[in-house]
């Protein structure tokens, strides 16, 4: 069944991002003590007693925005209101009642959803007796929590549960993420465009302001029946230009989101070329064993010609050369021109990463391989290779048993590996090799 969804909301910097990351036991939500830090709704499963929920964390709700991103950060409450089973109006105890909030909680009673009232920052027992305030609102219940010190948040929990059972059951829906795609780049290379695009409709905020999504943003979706997860990632700068705090955290969580990704899309600016920071992003991929795409994106401003994208690709190549078996495919998120290509190709690498080699069909390969090439010596020791099997997939991986593992050239590493993607594919996807020495092999040798 589908879990219900419980959405925090309420003013900006009360503390929403701090009760997200204690009900969910991790810091996840990026806090800083600035308001206006959460932008993009930000969902995460969390359990209390038994009871799977879905907890959404939203930018603050202001009913008369002053910039046209916070207009946007209040539609995306709104929706997250839409959406909510169960909603968590956190207010300041510190700050008191303030006309935010009445004008907040007006809009909040049209929801008609179950709703509890969290006065948050309750650090000492006179601000609980202050929450009291908080019934001229007229909206009940009322629970005084401190999120930073997890004071009262279990007796909320209880609360938010016991709502569930007025949740009205779901149609049961498909439980695996499908195929998870972490969208990453640079700032304002159009990574919310793309996910957008791919979507169909506004999922993340996209404005012409670098930096825009701080959060990794979750979405499901099924494309000809087949599952997948997007997830959008704030842009990271080089090392010297990441600033202290939010965009911190954010770069971390880049880092996160392709380790929890099975394919990643390393999304580029055309008029700009490949940049550094693009390369580390696809060394990260690499080196995580992830399914690789490089996606060209703003293809709508350059010259869209062959002897352009040739010349593109040439240099793509070069600098991109330690990742040769991803593809390259050129878009304009903005126009949708060519994103079905981007899916497809997903898809297809997703598909890679499930192949399995029998393996008697690997030890057929490795003989005809070292009969061609040998791996040579070492310190003046052979090394040897007995037999190989692969071990897993997603990413595969195959265990290579030798004589001695420390006497594997990285050379010869590169080899074995071309040799594989030569005869099995493997297009688009890192893969693994490990190199196991045989028990009691290395001291017999030694003797």
């Amino acid at each position: 069944m589908v879990k219900p969804l419980v959405a925090l909301v309420g003013r900006p910097n009360v503390g929403k991002s701090t009760l997200f990351n204690r009900i969910v036991g991790e810091r996840v939500a990026i806090i800083e003590d600035v308001a206006g830090t959460t932008r993009d709704r930000l969902y995460y499963d969390a359990d209390w007693t038994g009871h799977d929920f879905t907890i959404v964390d939203t930018g603050g709700l202001e009913i008369q925005p002053g910039s046209d991103l916070a207009t946007r950060v209040r539609d995306q409450a709104e929706v997250a209101i839409a959406e909510a089973d169960v909603i968590l109006y956190v207010v300041d105890v510190r700050q008191g009642v303030t006309p935010g909030d009445a004008d907040v909680a007006s809009v909040l009673r049209k929801s008609e959803k179950p709703l509890i009232v969290v006065a948050n920052k309750a650090d000492t027992v006179k601000q609980e007796f202050d929450a009291a305030e908080f019934y001229r609102l007229g909206l009940t219940p009322i629970f005084a929590v401190s999120a930073l010190h997890g004071m009262g948040t279990g007796d909320l929990l209880d609360a938010v549960v016991e709502r569930f059972a007025s949740v009205p059951p779901s149609e049961p829906a498909e439980a695996k993420a499908g195929v998870r795609v972490a969208l990453v780049g640079r700032p304002n290379v159009g990574k919310s465009s793309l996910l957008n695009a791919i979507v169909g409709f506004e999922r993340a905020i996209v404005t012409e302001i670098p930096g825009t999504t701080r959060d990794v943003v979750d979405t499901r979706l099924e494309i000809d029946g087949k599952q997948m997860t997007l997830l959008d990632t704030a842009g990271m700068r080089r090392r010297g230009q990441i600033e202290p705090g939010v965009e911190r955290y954010s770069v971390l969580r880049t880092v996160r989101a392709i380790e929890r990704a099975d394919v990643v899309a390393v999304i580029m600016d055309a008029p700009e070329g490949v940049t550094a920071q693009d390369t580390h992003l696809a060394g990260f991929a690499r080196d995580a064993a992830k399914g690789l795409i490089l996606v060209v994106n703003k293809w709508d401003l350059v010259p869209r010609t062959a002897q352009v994208r040739e010349q593109w690709t040439l240099q793509a190549r070069e600098d991109m050369k330690f990742v040769p078996f991803a593809p390259l495919v050129f878009v304009s998120a903005k126009q949708r021109w060519n994103v079905g290509e981007v899916v497809s190709t997903v898809f297809k690498i997703a598909d890679e990463r499930q192949k399995r080699v029998p393996t008697a069909t690997l030890n057929e390969l490795l003989a005809e391989a070292v009969h061609v090439h040998g791996p040579g010596a070492t310190r003046g020791r052979t090394f040897k290779i007995y037999y190989v099997t692969q071990a897993s997939v997603n990413p595969p991986t195959f265990v290579f048993f030798v004589n001695d593992a420390n006497l594997i050239h990285f050379a010869y590493r590169r080899y074995l590996e071309n040799r594989l993607r030569e005869a099995f594919g493997f297009e688009g996807t890192a893969i693994r090799l490990v190199f196991r020495t045989r028990v009691g092999q290395r001291a017999g040798q030694r003797a």
